[in-house]
């Protein structure tokens, strides 16, 4: 009773890691998709537990068939429920194995969420999340935990390193390859070629550190709540705290040196990636083990994160491929190194310790095998889902944001500014980078994200509600820091009358009209400048183009500007009207 007591209780501890999942994707992302972010995280979970009750666990813990391949299918959890919560003869009941497989299937799934944020469609991440619990993960899981060929064959996984994090990070690389990097991440010449990389900073780093914490202490659930032995958890415990400590340390050394600084996010990172990495060897490993574990993983993190960057050009918003393929991979190897008969209740021992190379082989075997199902499966998967649904959003929904675009939701941080004011100036922020700040190579959707046009006479021309006078009004709103450029560039154009209120206005695009709980919310107003001017000798359309070209910048929030009839302008010192009133300030 007390061993399936910790048994559960550590399965507890690993669902509770879907909220240190949520938190790191969510900080380590833009701001406009933070709601996005904690939607998939709690839906992959509540999916992933449908398709594991219907046919995952079955397939994973089923009676060995296919020679070791996968379990036979059965529904004993609906037809006999009563046996399926007694004990069996091993202490452990049905039930128990089926919560605390479960959890550890959402994980691998979640994954998947961190390296195609941003841009995924959210109807392709619930199939995606239903097909990996369904029966990638299952299969897999199956040769590894469920007496599977691998199991018989003697590899070693205890905890996950390959079955769940390798698995969830290849998925992720296949992903963020086929879905395609963010609007903005790579600027490329002519040719194609990649020439810059951008940076995106995660909107709140102090919600991600939260996230690693909560996954720091669900990790002792990960990696023990297998444990048969007091001394067995306690060696656990002790090497699931040595190998994150290390890589963190190594990765603030590292980046310290290469940077100047210790970067803040890389070192979040780090520590998962230690974690990762020990997750396989933890029962096997000593203290020593741990150390040298862990320092590798530090560095090997902090290569991931450059290599997709700089080098395959793929984008991984949250670091998932370098933390959880790369040194899943290095776990699982790791076994093969590190094993030692001196832990306890550990029978394995690895090639530094005097074993051999035959455990390292039943190791790269097993890594090979399982990685090869996992890219094969999930190329076969994302295809047919971007055939049917497709997997991206579209670029307007992209860069408004997909928790307004796929949620209607204005913003997760409803009462919150997260702009930084400064002198009553709003200051530009990398978070709303449109991709490009080059107007002339900006699509039409980047320039009506960053300066949209609302034309009311255009629409009431059309209506047949006025006449067209040939006068017009525009009123150009935007930063307080754009007025001397505005104010220039339609001089040039030859306006010379302009009139100047200082303003606030709604931070939302699309004005008000949001809902949450069916309840309409509060638009969040900031300083701007407005400009007026009416024209009718210069073409209105003119006016338009030269406003959109000066206040563009490649930002969100860079102006937006409406257009209004004007049937009747009276000249108050002179009494002439219309057209003649208007010259002198054209």
């Amino acid at each position: 009773m007390s061993v399936e007591f910790w048994f559960l209780t550590g399965a507890a501890l690993v669902f509770w890691m879907q909220a240190g999942f949520a938190m790191v994707e969510s900080g380590f992302t833009r701001s406009k998709n933070a709601g996005n972010i904690i939607m998939k995280n709690l839906v992959d979970f509540c999916i992933g537990t449908v398709a594991f009750c219907l046919l995952g666990y079955s397939l994973m813990m089923g009676e060995d068939a296919l020679w070791g391949m996968i379990g036979i299918p059965n529904f004993n959890l609906f037809l006999h429920y009563k046996e399926f919560i007694v004990a069996q003869e091993e202490g452990f009941t049905d039930a128990s194995t089926f919560v605390f497989n479960l959890v550890f299937c959402a994980t691998t799934a979640t994954i998947v969420s961190g390296g195609m944020a941003e841009r995924m469609k959210f109807v392709a991440y619930c199939l995606c999340s239903a097909t990996l619990s369904l029966f990638i993960y299952p299969i897999e899981a199956h040769w590894i935990w469920g007496g599977g060929w691998l199991s018989q064959l003697g590899f070693h996984d205890f905890a996950g390193s390959c079955a769940i994090h390798m698995v969830g990070g290849i998925s992720a690389l296949i992903g963020a390859k086929m879905v395609g990097p963010r609007i903005g991440k790579f600027e490329k010449d002519e040719k194609g070629k990649v020439t810059k990389v951008n940076a995106f900073p995660g909107h709140n780093i102090v919600v991600g550190a939260l996230g690693v914490f909560i996954l720091w202490l669900g990790w002792y659930g990960f990696n023990g709540a297998a444990c048969t032995s007091v001394d067995q958890l306690a060696s656990v415990f002790v090497t699931t705290t040595i190998a994150p400590s290390i890589a963190t340390v190594v990765c603030m050394i590292f980046t310290w040196i290469k940077y100047g600084k210790p970067d803040v996010s890389m070192c979040m990172n780090a520590s998962l990636a230690g974690l990762v990495a020990i997750t396989a060897p933890c029962d096997v490993t000593d203290a020593f083990g741990a150390i040298v574990i862990g320092a590798v993983a530090g560095l090997l993190v902090c290569f991931g994160v450059w290599f997709l960057d700089y080098k395959a050009h793929i984008d991984d918003p949250v670091g998932a491929v370098a933390v959880h393929m790369m040194n899943g991979i290095w776990g699982t190897i790791a076994v093969g190194l590190f094993a030692t008969p001196t832990a306890p209740d550990s029978e394995l021992t690895g090639l530094f310790y005097g074993g051999g190379f035959e455990l390292l082989g039943k190791q790269l075997l097993g890594f090979a095998a399982v990685a090869a199902w996992t890219v094969v499966g999930m190329i076969i998967v994302f295809s047919i889902i971007k055939a049917i649904f497709g997997l991206r959003v579209s670029e307007e929904e992209e860069i408004e944001g997909l928790d307004i675009k796929e949620h209607g939701l204005a913003s997760a941080y409803a009462g919150f500014s997260i702009v930084d004011l400064s002198g009553a100036v709003m200051s530009e922020n990398e978070n709303t980078s449109l991709g490009t700040a080059e107007y002339d190579k900006a699509s039409e959707a980047q320039k009506k994200a960053a300066v949209p046009v609302v034309d009311t006479e255009k629409d009431m021309r059309a209506a047949g509600v006025i006449s067209d006078t040939g006068m017009h009004k525009v009123v150009i709103i935007t930063k307080l820091s754009r007025y001397d450029s505005i104010k220039r560039a339609l001089n040039d154009l030859g306006v010379t009358g302009i009139t100047v209120t200082q303003v606030t206005g709604c931070g939302i695009q699309k004005g008000a009209g949001e809902m949450y709980r069916g309840v309409e919310m509060d638009m969040t107003l900031l300083p701007k400048i407005k400009l007026e001017v009416v024209v009718s000798k210069i073409p209105v359309d003119s006016v338009i183009e030269v406003a959109k070209k000066t206040l563009y910048t490649g930002k969100i929030g860079d102006g937006k500007i409406f257009v209004y009839p004007v049937s009747r302008v009276v000249k108050i010192r002179t009494g002439e009207e219309d057209y003649a009133a208007l010259q002198d300030v054209e």
